[in-house]
């Protein structure tokens, strides 16, 4: 079965931040530091989905989805990291797996979504190898209490951009700039993966996943040093996090001048098989050669698309470039593919009317098919997420970017539809047959 589903995140539209025993994660902090995130704004309300999962699994029962990816917050279910689980947490949780399964909806969790709790980054957070354990812990104790009914999870959400904007260049939460030195960072976050994916094994459950944001990699030109500085980009936001669980190796990084410190069996433990591989696609990335900031690569930007509100270039033909990209570069050693976030920003208007965001379909159209046009290149994708189901906090850019097929007006809470919204329900029904 394809699973069509639509993705969260916790933090993004939870709110209830200190309700129910839930400690404090690294975004609570970092969005009420002053200057962090645009206009002030924190994920102490989002979208209040907390208290409101029940109108929105209504939304995801109209829409005729068949699947639901969310993500699970760290700090609901061990508050400070480690130790015994809070119950108020865990029963949530399983109110929303179950209420999705009564509704014939395939409960897709993600253990990490960037909601580290605070308590173990005072410790030092993906930096100390001690996290990764406490990861496993953690994955362990959901898995517990929900593995008899939840038949596919995802270990981690991102890895590239939690490193790279987390601890790396300071724009996210925790808010480290530490540049290449959150390289540990990377290799924390895989071994976590690696001992979760033994937990959630032990523990019963199904389908184990990793999903990685993955971007095609262009050089600005054929010159030896652009190619020279795209490879070493592609090694860094896509091998690094693909090859060591595909592959059991990491790439070549002598381009910035060090390499990952690994023990005995870190890369057995990470490479452990996997039910699939879950690839969030946006945009692809233009590479040239470095303009002297220390990095071996420059980001030039890709032109001559139509762009979102983000910003971000239009290429729906990316995702079936990266899809056969991964197939080509992986072979046998692939598994089955799963787009776990696909979707666009744009500047929403809600009128009387509701609000019309062609723009949105138009961008959705376009890579629903690059998704097919993957499949029949011989690509064994099996999902498609659309990222999001509701207008949420965009991380850095609180709520100024609107994803959502479903308006949020963050005042009141009214959610609202969108004409994506019920162009994709019109499609999921047959009226214009996606692959199945």
């Amino acid at each position: 079965m394809f699973l069509w589903g639509t993705a969260t995140a916790a933090y993004q539209i939870e709110g209830a931040v200190a309700e129910d025993g839930r400690g404090v994660s690294i975004w609570d902090t970092f969005a009420h530091e002053p200057g962090r995130v645009r206009d002030g704004h924190t994920g102490d309300v989002a979208c209040d989905h907390y208290h409101r999962w029940r109108e929105d699994l209504g939304l995801l029962t109209d829409l005729g989805v068949n699947a639901y990816r969310f993500s699970i917050a760290w700090p609901r279910i061990q508050p400070d990291g480690a130790g015994a689980p809070n119950p108020a947490g865990l029963g949530f949780y399983e109110r929303l797996v179950d209420g999705l399964l009564a509704a014939g909806i395939t409960p897709v969790p993600t253990l990490f979504h960037w909601d580290l709790p605070q308590a173990l980054e005072d410790r030092g957070g993906w930096l100390d190898r001690d996290t990764a354990e406490r990861f496993s812990e953690y994955a362990g104790v959901v898995a517990e209490r929900l593995a008899d009914r939840v038949p596919m999870w995802i270990t981690l959400n991102e890895p590239f951009v939690h490193m790279a904007f987390g601890y790396g260049m300071g724009v996210h939460a925790p808010g480290r700039a530490l540049l290449l030195d959150a390289l540990p960072v990377a290799h924390h976050q895989l071994l976590g993966h690696g001992l979760a994916v033994q937990a959630l094994r032990a523990a019963g459950a199904g389908q184990v996943l990793i999903t990685n944001n993955c971007t095609p990699v262009w050089p600005a030109s054929d010159s030896e040093e652009d190619l020279a500085a795209a490879a070493a980009y592609d090694a860094l936001h896509n091998r690094l996090f693909n090859d060591p669980v595909l592959l059991g190796s990491y790439p070549d990084l002598s381009a910035y001048g060090t390499e990952v410190e690994v023990r005995d069996g870190d890369l057995a433990t990470i490479s452990a098989p996997l039910d699939g591989l879950g690839v969030n696609y946006y945009n692809p990335t233009r590479i040239a050669a470095p303009t002297g900031d220390g990095l071996p690569f420059s980001d030039v930007g890709v032109t001559g698309y139509p762009t979102t509100a983000f910003g971000w270039p239009v290429v729906p033909d990316g995702l079936r470039e990266l899809l056969t990209g991964l197939r080509q570069r992986y072979g046998t050693a692939l598994p089955p593919v799963y787009v776990t976030e696909n979707g666009c920003s744009q500047p929403d208007e809600l009128t009387p009317a509701g609000v019309d965001d062609q723009a949105r379909i138009a961008y959705l159209d376009g890579h629903i098919d690059a998704v097919e046009r993957a499949r029949r290149e011989g690509v064994d994708v099996r999902g498609y997420f659309v990222w999001s189901l509701l207008d949420n906090f965009e991380w850095a850019e609180g709520y100024h970017q609107r994803f959502g097929l479903v308006h949020v007006d963050f005042a009141t809470q009214r959610r609202t539809p969108k004409a994506s919204y019920h162009w994709l329900r019109r499609r999921l029904a047959g009226g214009d047959r996606p692959p199945s």
